[in-house]
């Protein structure tokens, strides 16, 4: 799980145009937030990789995850993922956009066991 994290906040860093376009725009600095959320993603993704931080780094994946959920409803409701796809692939993006709604959910369960076996460990 910390790998996927981590390779996902170093993407903030080299796309960050890509994240920055489904930041909604009522939100302030869409590039501010594109780094803070790619260094989350980063700092939180090492965390899990250790016992002593992995619990406190689980629950804030599950936070950051719900915070971001915003922008990947935004994603969908703008066509957003449509915009970004390469020609002849939109129909493709917005699906994989629309199943990734759903999908997040999947993601906070990853991290909400990944935070109570850890917990149970220590019982």
């Amino acid at each position: 799980m910390g790998a996927v994290y981590v390779v996902a906040g170093v993407l903030h860093f080299l796309v960050p145009a890509s994240f920055e376009r489904v930041v909604p725009p009522s939100l302030p600095s869409p590039r501010g937030l594109v780094y803070v959320s790619g260094v989350a993603e980063v700092g939180l993704g090492v965390g899990v990789l250790f016992e002593r931080t992995r619990r406190l780094s689980a629950w804030g994946i599950v936070a950051l995850l719900v915070a971001v959920f915003p922008a990947n409803v935004y994603t969908v409701t703008d066509d957003v993922a449509g915009e970004l796809a390469p020609d002849g692939m939109e129909g493709v993006a917005r699906a994989v956009a629309w199943a990734r709604l759903p999908f997040q959910a999947v993601l906070v369960a990853w991290a909400w066991w990944h935070a109570r076996f850890d917990a149970d460990a220590d019982a």
